[in-house]
């Protein structure tokens, strides 16, 4: 087994590294803005358009299954330039497609490559000191916040402005950037790992199935993210259709006032190294359970609906975001040698769940309207939060 590589992580390159991961996670966000878009110019129903946003979802979670392992067997600095590269192209190609199927498989093929956040954060937690994981994962969580967030307002701004193809020629720009910049600046990283590709991947299968605090954490963010996702792609459908009425710069508008979450992440970080991770989740599902009522008074519009859409989305994100944070700071503690394979069985549940509640989402607006996208919420954050319940009563028997 080869040498963890332990020099330093400076402040600036955590913030470049958080830019980074901001850059590749707009990647997914983005064509929750502009599906309305694609719907209009492809000629195609909403609900149908949408699947561009399961796509990316769906590919992403096969792109964490499939390359992230690769952080423990090759050095940082050309994988995460080369990823960043072909998810560049990916998008240029999305821009150019000639109808909706091609441009669902290059969406699928972008959420493939654009793994950068799930790389990095293992890769920077075997940099740091212990004490300073929760601090360094939410500085990098924040990035990718405000990704999501910027990616969003952006792409619906644009797109509403010159069409839904410019968001795609944006990204694909600023990731071919980006992994220019990585390219030049990253710090030399020597892999933990010499196995062969396929022992790699079949090593965050055996995790999965030999850790059960891995799993545990699996299961909490792959229902915090459905609950997430869910709202996100039934927001789109809500602000653009009647009872609001308005275009699709309106989603990413909702979701800069959702800007307070990248100062909690950093904060839920240190919450976590101070009381531990279960206690951030607990507190967590709960939050999301409250923010399910208060989505659910948005679907009557009007100011007051617009209010509540507000307060509930940023309640949701805080929530589901610092328990991104506490989860992960539970498996870095679980085996310094496998943390990319680690990342890898984690953040693919995690994307399962995320591509779960987007589909789940369009069907339940399609049939139950706004009311369904909520009760879907509250059926997420429900299922995490028993978990934790039944996990806190066996941990009490045994004591």
């Amino acid at each position: 087994m080869l040498k963890e590589e332990r020099a330093t992580l400076s402040r600036p390159m955590v913030l470049l590294l958080a830019v980074a991961c901001g850059v590749a996670v707009g990647n997914i966000y983005f064509p929750q803005a502009v599906s309305p878009l694609v719907a209009a110019g492809l000629h195609v129903a909403p609900g149908t358009a949408a699947l561009i946003v399961t796509a990316a979802q769906f590919g992403y979670a096969a792109g964490i299954f499939l390359l992230v392992p690769l952080g423990d067997r090759v050095p940082h600095r050309p994988l995460l330039a080369a990823l960043l590269s072909v998810t560049g192209l990916s998008l240029l190609a999305a821009s150019a497609a000639p109808g909706f199927l091609p441009l669902v498989a290059a969406s699928a093929l972008a959420g493939v490559t654009t793994v950068v956040a799930p790389l990095v954060a293992p890769m920077a937690a075997g940099l740091v000191p212990d004490g300073r994981r929760g601090a360094v994962t939410g500085t990098l969580l924040a990035g990718s916040i405000g990704g999501m967030l910027l990616s969003r307002a952006v792409g619906g701004a644009l797109g509403e402005w010159l069409g839904w193809r410019a968001p795609y020629v944006l990204a694909g720009a600023v990731s071919l950037v980006m992994a220019a910049v990585l390219a030049r600046t990253l710090p030399t990283t020597v892999p933990s790992s010499a196995q062969p590709y396929p022992a790699l991947v079949a090593a965050s299968l055996r995790l999965l199935r030999d850790e059960p605090e891995l799993r545990r954490s699996c299961v909490y963010q792959a229902a915090a993210f459905g609950a997430f996702t869910a709202v996100w792609t039934g927001a789109a459908l809500l602000l653009t259709g009647p009872a609001y009425g308005l275009g699709a710069q309106a989603v990413g508008l909702l979701a800069l006032v959702n800007v307070a979450t990248m100062l909690a992440t950093p904060a839920a970080g240190r919450a976590t190294d101070r009381r531990g991770p279960d206690a951030v989740n607990l507190v967590c599902f709960l939050a999301i359970l409250v923010s399910a009522g208060v989505l659910a008074l948005g679907g009557t519009g009007g100011a007051s609906g617009l209010a509540a859409l507000a307060l509930g989305t940023l309640l949701l994100d805080v929530a589901m975001q610092s328990g991104m944070v506490a989860n992960q700071v539970r498996i870095w503690a679980l085996r310094a040698d496998v943390r990319s394979r680690l990342n890898t069985a984690y953040m693919m549940c995690a994307f399962l769940g995320g591509g779960l509640g987007s589909w789940a989402a369009t069907r339940a607006y399609a049939h139950l309207g706004w009311p369904g996208v909520c009760a879907l919420v509250a059926a997420f954050a429900s299922l995490g939060l028993l978990r934790h319940l039944l996990r806190a009563r066996d941990t009490r028997t045994r004591t």
